[in-house]
């Protein structure tokens, strides 16, 4: 990550009575003379305060995601990660905070900890985050495949499908009302919902009609496997997937749910997993019968994402894989 843009801060000079305190006293007056010159900045004053610093070095822009303004903050009590959205209030970022403490809670995959969501006085809002010395590459794919099938193994829900607040999937809104049924979450709040959004965005009933048939007959798919709700990342593609610079796997910006596990790898045409993998991560969840049939399954969850978001472009590759369950199913 190349620094774009960077901060820092001229001391003012101490006058003689500040000179008399101890070091204690005038590291609190230099915080609380800083929180008066930073009016109502939250994210400065998260990190001078229950972030333990007491000085801002740098400021740096971070390059990345097309949605959110990523920005490292270094401090003399280390760096932190910071996001802002201008035009999307906190519940976006309270959903990606909960998704990142329920992944860190499985004590698993490393992902960055969630310190602090607030709304930002102008409009929007921001979250702080644990930040992460990235390596010079991706890692090693076994471990990357065995760590996550760790998280889905340890990450279990007794309430069923879902998760305990809606989010995003890149800035689409993902339902993620409670179901003990696998099959109906999935058809209505994955498929249904990009299909209603497609007929709302684009008057496509060509794609809704179609998809309402697929969604109406897809149990023949799940005849024989048993499937339990597992912690998804997902939004699991190669721009979420990195490593720290111990080479240890780092999944970040997900969009959590409890799911089939075999919905995490829907991204998978762009994620660039490899057969090492998926032999490390069936080693630890095993593959269920039917698995490659379903693939395309969960990949046109995405396919229909990335059609509302980013045009007609991705339209004809979800209306293909419609079209092929159609003629598998015979509806």
């Amino acid at each position: 990550m190349v620094p774009m843009g960077v901060f820092s801060s001229t001391p003012a000079v101490p006058s003689l009575s500040s000179l008399r305190l101890s070091l204690p006293e005038r590291r609190r007056a230099s915080t609380l003379s800083t929180m008066a010159a930073l009016g109502d900045d939250p994210v400065r004053k998260w990190i001078l305060t229950e972030g333990n610093a007491t000085d801002i070095t740098r400021i740096s822009s971070i390059g990345g995601g097309c949605i959110n303004l990523a920005t490292r903050y270094d401090t003399d009590a280390g760096s932190f990660f910071v996001k802002t959205n201008r035009g999307i209030g906190p519940s976006m970022f309270e959903g990606e905070a909960m998704g990142l403490n329920a992944m860190y809670a499985t004590n698993s995959i490393r992902v960055p900890k969630p310190y602090k969501v607030g709304a930002l006085p102008t409009g929007g809002s921001f979250i702080i985050m644990e930040y992460i010395e990235f390596g010079m590459s991706r890692g090693d794919q076994s471990v990357l495949g065995r760590k996550l099938g760790e998280m889905h193994k340890a990450g279990k829900s007794e309430r069923g499908f879902g998760f305990d607040v809606d989010n995003t999937i890149g800035s689409t809104p993902q339902m993620n009302t409670w179901s003990s049924d696998w099959v109906e979450f999935f058809a209505e709040h994955r498929l249904g919902y990009q299909l209603k959004l497609a007929l709302k965005k684009f008057g496509d009933s060509s794609i809704y009609e179609k998809g309402q048939r697929l969604m109406k007959n897809l149990r023949p798919l799940f005849e024989g496997v048993v499937i339990e709700p597992c912690l998804l990342h997902g939004d699991l593609w190669s721009g979420n997937i990195s490593t720290d610079k111990d080479g240890n796997p780092v999944i970040l910006d997900p969009a959590c749910y409890y799911g089939h596990n075999e919905a995490e790898f829907g991204m998978s045409w762009c994620a660039g997993f490899g057969g090492s993998f998926y032999n490390s991560y069936f080693e630890v969840m095993p593959k269920q019968p039917g698995f490659e049939t379903r693939r395309d399954l969960y990949m046109l969850y995405h396919y229909l994402n990335h059609y509302n978001l980013f045009g007609s472009g991705y339209r004809s590759s979800a209306m293909s894989i419609i079209d092929d369950y159609l003629r598998m199913l015979k509806c």
